[in-house]
């Protein structure tokens, strides 16, 4: 079995062998390589200790990444190459970190102490293949398996907990029967992972084709790091327009989303609020009045604990705040929708009333399809118009209003938002002209 190996991982392995020492490519890039994937990255194993690198790579530019646990980044061609020394760990007090790394000759020893079998194996072009733990099986099989016994990996490192999750919803994988019970019973750990890297992983694991299954399987994961969303498991809705739960509901419109980190976060929480707002009327129905401002007030919580940056952060809030906001095709909402939301906020918010209607089960997806795709239309028309909803569309500015004697100050700042609302209700054309005589009508209106 051949690997194709860029040519900056060709070049590290080959300086390495020329210099008396092992190399082998190793992990992610071997794993993805054996699925027919193209590897993000390629990472590179080697009995050469770190001041042996050092010599090695000598004239090339080299990144002291981590040189006490073993570790430089050799760049070829601006490509970073991760090399590391073959080790073996030591106890992780702390479940994130080995105290001391100890380096070692054979890479059998360094791949044992790797988290899951597909991703103990290494390669190089003179041994080929090394699979000492059954990955290459475990690939085709579609298992995520722990390497050697899983309570111990995961004790280790707790965020391999996310990582096998991730994993799973990624390819799309079952995670074998020891390394799944293992998962449930060491859930709680994950309170001493940083929030950072439980993001990283959770969003991988929400845009994954097998996100839907690895939610349902492992709901007791993500209530252990997300505990404002348990009240939805199980929350009867009471409402005809509901077949079920509020977590089934939930897992639904986020496997009917679109696979990107603010839509998949958004299906997640847009209805967490719903047992918290949850009454019902005198008939036994269900209702979750007010449940947008409630679901953003949790999803704030979630959002602020996971650290996400500022611009994921506000966009989920104001599509979960939206979530249910009426669209139509009809031309004005539309336009009144541009002005609040813009347009990439407005094509994510028809994607997540689609998602969630989806996610309902009470209507046909091909009709939910057919009327979302009527307002994607629609949409679109509007758009190939340029039509005139903000304030710098219009074609009269403050600076004009002022030079006419129209308006100025605390007038102004009425005036303008008062002719855009105008053309956006298609009452006024946006013509400099035109907008100018209705300004200076409606001022002498006031006045009077």
């Amino acid at each position: 079995m051949m690997l194709k190996l860029p040519e900056g991982a060709a070049f590290v392995l080959r300086r390495l062998r020329d210099s008396g020492f092992q190399g082998y490519v190793v992990g992610g890039c071997v794993r993805d390589s054996l699925l027919g994937r193209v590897p993000k990255d390629w990472d590179v194993c080697t009995d050469a200790l770190p001041k042996e690198m050092q010599r090695v790579f000598r004239g090339q530019h080299v990144i002291e990444t981590g040189l006490k646990h073993g570790t430089l980044t050799v760049m070829y061609n601006r490509e970073p190459y991760e090399v590391t020394t073959f080790r073996v760990d030591g106890e992780y007090t702390d479940h994130r970190h080995p105290d001391e790394v100890r380096f070692v000759k054979n890479v059998v020893d360094d791949l044992s102490r790797r988290d899951f079998t597909v991703n103990a194996m290494a390669w190089n072009p003179d041994v080929g293949l090394v699979d000492a733990f059954g990955g290459q099986e475990d690939l085709q099989a579609g298992l995520i398996r722990c390497v050697g016994e899983a309570e111990k990996r995961f004790g280790e490192d707790a965020l391999r907990i996310m990582r096998a999750l991730r994993f799973a919803s990624t390819y799309g994988f079952a995670i074998q029967a020891d390394t799944a019970a293992a998962i449930h019973r060491l859930k709680d750990t994950l309170a001493d992972v940083a929030a950072e890297r439980i993001r990283v992983e959770l969003a991988k694991l929400l845009c994954g084709p097998g996100a839907g299954e690895i939610l349902r399987e492992y709901t007791d994961v993500v209530f252990a790091i997300l505990p404002q969303l348990a009240p939805m498991q199980g929350f009867d809705q009471r409402t005809p327009y509901h077949a079920y739960d509020v977590w089934e509901h939930t897992i639904r419109a986020v496997e009917s989303v679109p696979p990107t980190e603010v839509l998949r976060l958004t299906m997640l929480l847009h209805d967490s609020g719903k047992p918290a707002a949850f009454t019902v009327d005198e008939n036994g129905v269900g209702h979750a009045y007010g449940h947008q401002k409630s679901s953003v007030v949790l999803a704030e919580q979630v959002l602020s604990y996971l650290r996400v940056d500022n611009a994921t952060r506000d966009r989920v809030l104001l599509l979960v705040e939206h979530h249910d906001w009426p669209l139509s095709t009809e031309r004005t909402l539309l336009k009144r929708r541009l002005n609040r939301l813009g347009e990439e906020a407005l094509r994510q918010l028809i994607d997540v009333q689609q998602a969630d209607a989806m996610g309902k089960g009470t209507e046909a997806p091909a009709d939910i399809r057919v009327g979302m795709d009527g307002i994607r239309r629609a949409l679109q028309e509007l758009l190939d118009e340029q039509p005139c909803v903000t304030l710098k569309d219009m074609a009269v500015n403050g600076r004009d209003l002022m030079a006419e004697g129209i308006a100025h100050g605390k007038q102004l700042g009425e005036m303008l938002p008062w002719l855009l609302n105008e053309v956006i209700n298609d009452r006024l054309p946006n013509e400099r002209e035109t907008l100018l005589a209705a300004a200076r009508a409606h001022q002498d209106a006031g006045e009077a």
